[in-house]
């Protein structure tokens, strides 16, 4: 039965997860914490930084990993195929219509009344995020990697992936101890 519900639950966050990754991370966040309690909040965006570290689609990497803790390397292997089924099966099937409708006013405002709501859920997620970090870390962790992101990425124009792992080293420090609370 755990199987069926980790292919429901990765199934069905990318069936609905029109707009990709950023759209699909709200959706496997409520799948997988609110629904079955698989993981934490708190394990949860851990689980997401590291995913965004990673190279290749997130939702791939949380399928996975989630589906291994859940059911072992079957449920690994039952959480990829939910979150590759979708996109799959409607590129099959809508590539087909899509010369036909490529130039259709309908299908471009549908397109762009989605932006709004996945911009929503993501405010929703980031919140969520930061609130956990407060509580774990607190305020003075938060807030330098919080400006510091922010100089490297805007006033130097550093490359995000090396503030990302800048964030992750910081992260490592503190949590081996090295950085005092």
């Amino acid at each position: 039965m755990v199987y069926v519900e980790i292919f429901w639950a990765f199934f069905l966050a990318n069936l609905l997860g029109y707009g990709g990754g950023p759209a699909t991370i709200p959706l496997i966040q409520n799948e997988v914490v609110n629904r079955y309690e698989w993981v934490s909040l708190h394990e949860f965006s851990e689980l997401l930084a590291i995913a965004n570290a990673l190279p290749g689609p997130i939702a791939t990497k949380l399928g996975g990993f989630i589906g291994y803790e859940v059911g072992g390397v079957l449920g690994a292997l039952v959480a990829l195929v939910a979150t590759i089924a979708p996109s799959a099966i409607a590129v099959i099937i809508l590539l087909q219509f899509a010369a036909m409708f490529k130039d259709s006013l309908q299908i471009k405002y549908m397109t762009r009344s989605v932006q709004p709501v996945i911009a929503i859920l993501l405010g929703v997620l980031a919140i969520q995020f930061i609130y956990t970090s407060f509580e774990d870390s607190g305020l003075i962790h938060l807030m330098i990697v919080t400006v510091l992101s922010y100089l490297f990425l805007e006033k130097f124009k550093t490359h995000p992936a090396l503030v990302i792992a800048g964030a992750l080293l910081y992260g490592g420090l503190f949590m081996s101890g090295l950085i005092i609370s």
